[in-house]
């Protein structure tokens, strides 16, 4: 039987696990962490989102980008201190306006396949994800906004998806606990949400009742190949006397920020750079919380903020883009707006018991996903999700497992 690596334990390398060994491949996943889905899939906006297919590789983004450079609150930061990776990223993110619309509706094609996955493996393995199908409502606090969200829309419309422009005064019937006076929006209903968190590690545990293996605390320092065989050799993250090492027929790289180094180890660029994104979740401990707080799914376009009602209790609300390198730090002036943004929109949704979050957001200069063999016999890559890797890993779970099994 083949045996095939996955090195990432996040959403995209328990997907892809899944995916191969329902191929009949013997599987093991490495991640440095303990657990999985502890990093960039512990807890993100929570959306299911084909409506927000569209791609970050235009003008208007890049201009809004230079404008608010110089505001510690702004929705999307870039921090313009040298690094030779982040300006040289940028330049090809900048190539890339070229793709805009063609990456946009190959994006949101994507998308609209993968629920059909997600879904159907949560129900085959039982797993409760706080799931929430009430749709997503974009929500625009101008008209330029929403003029340039109708233009999105004609895109997502060549993908096959469904999203529908709804006046202000319409705005409250779809949502009603939404406080905030808005110019307009479009409602995509057959968009979900769901808490990434409890999904993945769900369906690590169907994996492991169907035979895959897990290896936690694995710092992976080489990738050597001897004989046909890929040889990843590891040690522990609790203490670097303890080594291992791991013999497979195969490697697949889906570990996020951290493929860009994998990739280098094999002779490879994986042009992944990390994004940090924000989240707060409110704890919803009151019944006038959980009344005020809405179960239709939010995003605010112009301040890039999102929500997720994960159950009763808890609503979600995540945001805004900083360019800073590898850096998990949470920041109180990043994380305020958040909590601004909930107060003014749900004045009653009590904010006593927030728990923030940061995490780094695997983005390729395109904004497109890798699925594709390395450079080296037996490598695979499943990685570059950036801020779809939620709503884009089933699908891209069943592209890599049919490519290696065309491999084997």
């Amino acid at each position: 039987m083949t045996h095939i690596a996955v090195i990432g334990a996040g959403i995209t390398g328990v997907t892809t696990a899944y995916a191969l060994q329902k191929r009949g491949f013997q599987v093991t996943v490495i991640d440095r962490l303990r657990y999985p889905a502890m990093d960039t899939s512990f807890a993100n906006g929570g959306q299911l989102s084909a409506c927000n297919a569209e791609v970050w590789n235009n003008l208007s983004t890049m201009l809004k980008g230079v404008r608010w450079m110089l505001r510690k609150d702004a929705p999307l930061l870039f921090n313009p201190s040298p690094s030779w990776h982040k300006y040289s990223w940028m330049a090809e993110f900048a190539a890339q306006t070229r793709n805009y619309e063609k990456n946009t509706i190959a994006t949101a094609k994507m998308a609209i396949a993968a629920r059909e996955h997600l879904f159907q493996w949560a129900k085959d393995e039982n797993i409760d994800f706080d799931l929430v199908e009430q749709g997503i409502l974009h929500i625009y606090q101008s008209k330029a906004g929403f003029e340039s969200g109708l233009k999105v829309s004609k895109l997502l419309a060549q993908a096959g998806l469904e999203r529908s422009a709804v006046t202000p005064e319409e705005i409250p019937a779809i949502e009603p606990t939404l406080k905030g006076k808005y110019y307009g929006g479009f409602f995509t209903p057959s968009d979900a949400t769901g808490d990434i968190h409890k999904y993945t590690r769900g369906l690590a545990k169907a994996c492991e009742g169907h035979g895959v293996k897990f290896i936690f605390d694995a710092h992976i320092h080489d990738i050597a190949e001897h004989n046909n065989k890929q040889i990843v050799h590891y040690q522990s993250t609790l203490d670097d006397k303890e080594q291992g090492s791991l013999q497979v027929d195969k490697v697949v790289i889906s570990a996020g920020v951290g493929s860009r180094h994998l990739a280098r180890l094999v002779g490879d660029r994986m042009n992944v750079y990390p994004v940090k994104g924000y989240s707060i979740t409110v704890h919803l401990d009151d019944e006038v919380s959980q009344q005020a707080a809405p179960w239709v799914s939010l995003l605010d376009e112009e301040a890039k903020i999102v929500t997720s009602r994960l159950g009763t209790g808890r609503l979600r609300i995540a945001g805004t883009a900083e360019y800073n390198g590898i850096n998990r730090d949470i920041r109180a002036d990043r994380i305020e707006p958040l909590e601004r943004w909930c107060r003014y929109n749900f004045e009653q949704a009590g904010t006593y018991r927030v728990d923030p979050w940061a995490g780094l957001r695997p983005m390729m200069p395109d904004m497109m996903p890798r699925v594709q063999k390395g450079s080296r016999q037996g490598i695979f890559y499943n990685t570059g999700h950036g801020h779809l890797g939620w709503t884009l890993s089933a699908i891209t779970a069943e592209m890599l497992a049919d490519l290696v099994q065309a491999e084997s």
